[in-house]
């Protein structure tokens, strides 16, 4: 009868039967047909030849120390007993290393084979073995195995989760890319919600062009994705748009996208040959894939052409949502943009647009004046530029005050020049912070102060003045998160403090010019681990040095 679920369960919680005998190792047992002194595993020795024993050499026998539970052989002498004698136990040892072998049940492991030397004949069969993005040796059926499928499984709903490679009917999406040189390999697949980039280098010749499948765009196109993983819906690939690129590298958008255009051989040259495929995938917050589009650059190739350089990408986009450029996943990458945005009215309903696009920054990015080369504050206004991660920054401009200047639209102009027309209430922790994420989203603190001269002061007694911004400093804090070995970089605070000067009264005809400045500066205030303490939980356990024997 088939094995239940839960039986399968308990072998499993048994483990598997020893590869080793341990009863019958011995490894100070060095002379033949002979007992070798203190040896208490010595099948050669006698009770006469214990009873002279002092003590065992080697106390413990067991198989591979890196086995999670085994077999161990105990060996002590009995020394009240007269005479002496030799006491053998099996018992059942655990391991309490965190990092240990559940069961030594590959085969070829438990011997080494040399492995075979690449040659002139048979190096094209070793690169199509080993060549690709992974591989495998085909183990025998793996001894410890839950095979036998649950009864609940079977109503069991599967999804998509991040990682997971994305099925298709046959087999997986593919986005080849370059393995172990320049040339392409097929066997690269499109992860779930992973962003990619590749190029690589494809043989191609115009006389067997039409022959070549990876450079046409039925290769890309045919196979249907699976909605979900292990399921009947599929989800056709449609083509969203093609480019065509001249030989000469001047590119083209066809306006029907609807028509498979094959390569072919026309005067020459073959044209319509993939150069680059662009896949964008729409899903849902259940992980199931609803729509999958690509997008390609058509070239051709003159009959001189021996490879030709493809690119590919992929890109994820949930439904409902729009498109956002990320700064990092999950932490900021030096170089890129802050995210910012602000709370719009009604908060906190509804919350998919409490980080609405601002209306002079289309990608949500917190931004700074950006300085012009005639360096006029007035004619500069409207023109920002965004803060880029861990990128001090300073600009600025000269504002020229005549008499006939009036105080309040001034200052309402100097505002607006410094913060720009909707400055941002919040910005994101992380790189990849999503607006419905509301933790993840820091609020900006604001701060004023106002300088002011000794002879300001006396004069002001005496006549009007104006007190007017002329900078704007924004701090941004920011501290490494999650692993020491690959921290993160997250934003906790950010600080933007306003500061005025007062500026008094012109006579008429009279003019002045002031500097108005922005500045940027990151500050890291992640803690050093110091002795005796840490600052994220590590588990202080080393992996020996041929755990993963006979692998590399």
């Amino acid at each position: 009868p088939p094995e239940t679920h839960a039986a399968a369960r308990e072998r499993t919680r048994s483990g598997p039967a020893p590869v080793t005998d341990v009863a019958k190792l011995c490894v100070c047992d060095l002379l033949v047909a002979q007992c070798d002194v203190n040896c208490c595993c010595d099948p050669d020795c006698s009770a006469a030849d214990f009873s002279l024993f002092t003590t065992c050499s080697v106390p413990i026998v067991t198989g591979d120390s890196h086995l999670c539970s085994q077999k161990a052989a105990i060996y002590s002498l009995d020394v009240e007993a007269n005479p002496p004698e030799r006491i053998f136990k099996l018992i059942d040892q655990v391991n309490p290393s965190v990092f240990c072998i559940y069961a030594a049940n590959y085969k070829q492991a438990l011997s080494f084979s040399s492995p075979e030397m690449p040659t002139s004949e048979n190096f094209d069969q070793l690169l199509k073995q080993f060549g690709s993005a992974s591989f495998s040796a085909e183990p025998d059926r793996w001894n410890v195995n839950t095979d036998a499928q649950n009864p609940s499984d079977a109503n069991e709903t599967y999804r998509y989760k991040y990682g997971v490679p994305i099925q298709t009917v046959d087999a997986f999406l593919r986005l080849p890319s370059p393995v172990v040189s320049s040339w392409c390999s097929d066997a690269n697949p499109a992860g779930f919600l992973v962003n990619q980039a590749t190029k690589c280098t494809r043989s191609v010749s115009v006389e067997k062009c039409g022959n070549i499948q990876a450079v046409s765009m039925l290769f890309y196109i045919n196979s249907s994705i699976l909605a979900v993983p292990k399921s009947s819906q599929m989800v056709n690939i449609t083509v969203q748009s093609i480019v065509v690129q001249s030989l000469n590298g001047m590119r083209t958008l066809l306006n029907g996208s609807d028509v498979l255009r094959l390569p072919m051989i026309l005067d020459e040259l073959c044209i319509n040959i993939v150069l680059g495929v662009s896949y964008h995938i729409t899903y849902t917050d259940t992980g199931e894939i609803i729509e999958a589009a690509a997008s390609f650059v058509l070239g051709a190739i003159n009959k001189e052409a021996l490879s030709v350089q493809q690119s590919f990408e992929i890109s994820f986009t949930q439904v409902n949502t729009k498109p956002v450029p990320l700064s990092g996943n999950p932490g900021y990458v030096v170089g890129l943009p802050i995210r910012a945005g602000f709370r719009p009215q009604g908060y906190p309903f509804p919350v998919e647009i409490l980080f609405a696009a601002l209306n002079t920054n289309k990608y949500s990015q917190l931004t700074i004046l950006q300085s012009t080369s005639n360096q006029d504050c007035l004619a500069a206004q409207g023109t920002r530029t965004p803060v880029l991660f861990g990128y001090n920054m300073i600009s600025g401009c000269k504002l020229r005050i005549t008499a006939a200047m009036k105080c309040q639209p001034l200052t309402q102009t100097l505002l607006d020049l410094l913060k720009g027309q909707s400055f941002p209430e919040y910005v994101a922790s992380f790189g990849n912070s999503q607006a419905q994420d509301v933790l993840d989203w820091v609020p900006i603190t604001h701060l004023h102060t106002s300088e002011q001269s000794d002879n300001d002061r006396i004069y002001n007694t005496f006549q009007s003045s104006c007190q007017i911004p002329v900078s704007l400093e924004i701090e941004v804090k920011w501290t490494k998160y999650g692993s020491l070995v690959n921290p993160q970089a997250r934003i906790v605070n950010v600080t933007a403090t306003i500061t005025t000067a007062t500026v008094k009264q012109l006579p008429s005809g009279r003019e002045r010019t002031i500097p108005i400045t922005s500045s940027v500066v990151f500050t890291d205030i992640s803690s050093p681990a110091e002795p005796g303490y840490k600052a994220w939980p590590t588990i202080d356990v080393k992996l020996p040095f041929d755990f993963f024997f006979p692998f590399v």
